[in-house]
């Protein structure tokens, strides 16, 4: 098969709109800099505080809606093993969205914190919030690798282009936009790729959906023809599995970085509710084309088309069944436009990964624990080079392919069972400490790898009830495990932060033992009630002395 010429062109021409994109919000970026009053830090990673609510909107949707979420749906529509209802991706992602903007939203923006880890080193300081920052940044660097490997899969399905070109173009090509303007560039490219990614795929569903080589998709629903039904089913005992994967998803989301670099983005605390609202729907409608995708691959007769038997799911490549559907159930012309689409999903999730990672770094790490003193335009450096190794990093874990995918999951894990629970208590929870914090993390992470991981070869040390083989003959926790981690992470957190502060407080053990300094901090924190109480007397007394005068 030779390289795709007119696809070539296309992505060439879509990888010029979107630098030239970039480079068009970095000169804005750089002209509102000059106009306002804050610092150069708040303008690169916050837009300002400032950004336009539609443009908000889109960059939202756009980070969520990934190459992960394109392709990983469409796969788990086409495998017989899975179907449509372990699509999950859209619906979590609602749940995620009305979550952040009714709860979480509110308590960051009143702080007007600068990243999701800035509460943690206000309450807990430096040493333990570097701990918490560990997962957070870990999950960004294979969010990034992640999304590399599936453009890098597409484009060598329908062009024949080297894995390896399309990496790096790629690549390059989110790094330098990013590093020109930060937030400002990262957003407005975003609004390119999520219309192009909305027009591409309801342009090719079309065309599958009639494809001369597929049934009606109505017809082998729920009726197994040349596989099992595309819709599925979820079984008594594997429920608890199915709703692990959704808490996952749901829960797991609200502790990543990008989320809050948009909600801190927005003008007011109700931009940021309308922003999340809206994205949830987006995320629903951009759902449905992969969902059709999926069911029209499981719906056809390959040893009709020109890929012939065995089937993709037999030859291991349900994971590219996209681009597989596109190249062999439709014209070339439609197959490139849809490679637009995967390419936008993922250059707008990359590029949010570079950014977040490179806002966590430069500010927590960096500005308030290496440099406190760093002036803006060295801050403008450090973000720079942040982006740059992180997505050198990124990069450089794709060519390990698949098993990208494996480390992938392992950082949603830890969001999820880590720094969930350990969110949930610095902002929600008043009495918790570094004891508590510490029992959790240490608790979260121990526990989840103890329950093991087929994907990487870990067999389970910790067997949950339904703990068994599952249709692919790996063994596999069909209890809803993470979720059990997580939330014995989160009581243990409460428990231990009760217990050392009772410890503490009722002088049960030395001050001297007490490495976090809980006793000070929580007599700290009820000294202003207490400056304020003596205040009003002051006052008082203050008023009495006058009217006395006064009637003398």
């Amino acid at each position: 098969m030779a390289i795709n010429i007119p696809g070539l062109v296309v992505m060439a021409v879509f990888y010029i709109v979107i630098l030239g994109t970039g480079i068009w919000a970095s000169m804005r970026s750089k002209r509102v800099e000059k106009k306002c009053t804050g610092d150069g830090m708040e303008i690169t990673l916050l837009a300002g505080r400032n950004i336009n609510l539609l443009v908000g909107i889109f960059t939202l949707t756009a980070t969520w809606v990934g190459g992960g979420f394109i392709l990983g749906i469409a796969e788990a529509t086409y495998n017989p093993t899975l179907g449509a209802v372990w699509a999950l991706m859209p619906v979590p992602y609602v749940l995620t969205f009305f979550l952040g903007a009714f709860f979480f939203a509110k308590p960051m923006r009143e702080n007007k914190y600068m990243t999701m880890m800035d509460p943690f080193q206000k309450k807990y300081g430096n040493v333990l919030s570097t701990a918490l920052i560990f997962p957070a940044l870990v999950a960004d660097v294979l969010w990034v690798a992640r999304t590399l490997v599936s453009l890098g899969g597409t484009m060598r399905v329908i062009l024949d282009l080297p894995y390896v070109y399309s990496i790096i173009i790629s690549s390059v090509v989110a790094i330098v936009y990013t590093l020109l303007g930060g937030l400002y560039s990262v957003a407005y490219t975003d609004v390119i790729q999520l219309v192009l990614i909305f027009v591409s795929l309801y342009v090719c569903v079309p065309f599958l959906l009639t494809n001369p080589h597929s049934m009606d998709i109505s017809l082998t629903a729920y009726n197994q023809t040349f596989q099992a039904s595309w819709v599925g089913t979820v079984e008594l005992n594997e429920a608890g599995k199915w709703f692990d994967d959704f808490m996952l998803l749901a829960l797991g989301g609200l502790a990543y970085q990008a989320f809050y670099q948009r909600i801190l983005s927005s003008s007011s605390y109700t931009q940021a509710q309308v922003t999340c609202f809206a994205s949830a729907a987006f995320c629903l409608v951009l759902g449905i084309p992969s969902i059709l995708v999926g069911a029209v691959a499981a719906s056809t007769d390959w040893n009709s088309t020109a890929y012939g038997l065995p089937t993709p799911y037999e030859q291991d490549e349900a994971g590219s069944i996209l681009p597989i559907a596109l190249l062999f159930l439709t014209p070339t012309y439609v197959s490139v436009i849809g490679i637009g689409a995967v390419a936008a999903a993922v250059m707008s999730s990359m590029d949010s990964a570079l950014l977040s990672s490179a806002s966590l770094f430069s500010s927590n790490i960096y500005k308030n624990i290496i440099r406190k003193q760093a002036s803006d335009y060295e801050m403008q450096w450090v973000i720079r080079i942040s982006v740059v190794v992180v997505g050198l990093a990124g990069t450089g874990l794709t060519f390990l392919d698949s098993s990208v995918l494996v480390f992938w999951l392992v950082g949603v894990d830890m969001s999820y069972t880590i720094m969930f629970p350990q969110l949930v208590c610095v902002l929600f929870l008043k009495m918790s400490n570094g004891y508590g914090v510490c029992v959790g993390y240490i608790l979260g992470f121990v526990l989840r790898v103890l329950s093991g991981e087929p994907l990487l070869g870990l067999p389970p040390a910790i067997r949950f009830p339904g703990c068994r083989l599952d249709k692919e003959g790996k063994l596999t926790q069909f209890f809803p495990f993470r979720t059990t981690i997580m939330l014995m992470s989160l009581v243990s957190i409460v428990l231990f932060s009760w217990l050392a502060s009772i410890i503490f407080s009722k002088g049960l053990l030395s001050d001297k033992w007490d490495l976090f300094d809980i006793k000070r901090k929580e007599a700290h924190t009820a000294l202003p009630s207490d400056v304020k109480l003596s205040d009003s007397r002051e006052e008082g007394s203050a008023a009495i002395q006058l009217l006395n005068t006064t009637s003398c």
